[in-house]
């Protein structure tokens, strides 16, 4: 079998790339992707090659999740760079579809989301958001057909509303959640992170050691509107304009009040500047 790594841009093309490894009977894993690779997409492909024998990796920028204010038109691309890296990180597949493969021509349906995807975090500020996101991995989906798909858990909700659309619509595959990969200085990785200055790239560090405190009050006992309260004001006071800072259940995404009501996780999203940044930390 020829080996080395194969870029597909059609849908035919895809098929008969992934035919020789469904006869062979192997396990296949899917790393959903808007290009810009950093570590932690890479992190994503090393998880996904120990837990199955063939890797496919999607670059795929895609319009449906952007807003018109967004920035889809100036949203880091480097797919020459991405490709380096997935042939030395000897990814099996890239399916790089042109949207016009996506989304041909009287293309019509979407699709209607409830549970986490109505949890008043993401959803309050991006409301097109998960429907594009949803639409797009329901494509990459059923297109690949893989076993396996890992998602990055910085997009917590995101991982939430996948996780959910993949039981509810009995896709056959499992949605695994990888743990955020961070600078040394807390920051989580994003593509996004190229837009602030040298300014705010020393500032953004604080939304995670925020965090990271509340969680640790929280488990010492503190009531935990009384600690968001408290953080809030910080991130406020540190430059940040903060959209939110919640305490949710880590899987329903509903809110709680203490951690007798469940798993909690913090999730976080502020924006810096013209960058917007998330994150979020299991309490």
């Amino acid at each position: 079998m020829a080996t080395g790594l194969k870029v597909v841009r059609t849908l035919p093309s895809l098929r008969r790339a992934l035919e020789p490894y469904r006869e062979a009977g192997e396990r296949i894993a899917l790393v959903p992707t808007m290009g810009a690779l950093h570590r932690g997409h890479m992190a994503l492909v090393r998880e996904a090659q120990r837990r199955s024998k063939r890797v496919v990796v999607s670059i795929f920028v895609n319009p449906a999740q952007f807003a018109p204010h967004e920035d889809f038109v100036s949203y880091p691309r480097s797919f020459q760079a991405d490709i380096k890296a997935l042939r030395a990180a000897k990814v099996d597949i890239v399916w790089a579809p042109p949207v016009e493969v996506m989304y041909p021509d009287g293309f019509a349906t979407r699709i209607a989301l409830e549970g986490p995807a109505k949890a008043g975090l993401e959803d309050n500020f991006r409301p097109h958001f998960f429907g594009g996101v949803a639409t797009v991995v329901v494509k990459l989906f059923t297109q690949v057909l893989p076993d396996i798909a890992l998602f990055g858990q910085k997009d917590y909700q995101q991982l939430r509303v996948v996780t959910q659309l993949a039981k509810d619509l009995d896709l056959p595959v499992k949605v695994i959640g990888a743990p955020t990969v961070r600078e040394p200085d807390g920051l989580a990785l994003s593509s996004r992170n190229v837009y602030l200055s040298a300014a705010e790239r020393a500032v953004a560090p604080m939304l995670h050691r925020v965090l990271e405190g509340c969680a640790a009050r929280i488990k010492s006992g503190e009531k935990i509107e009384r600690v968001l309260n408290v953080a809030r004001i910080e991130i406020d006071v540190a430059g940040f304009a903060l959209e939110y800072l919640e305490a949710r259940h880590a899987l329903t995404l509903a809110p709680v009040t203490s951690p007798s009501d469940g798993p909690v996780r913090l999730l976080v999203a502020a924006k810096l500047g013209k960058t917007r940044l998330i994150d979020n930390v299991a309490v």
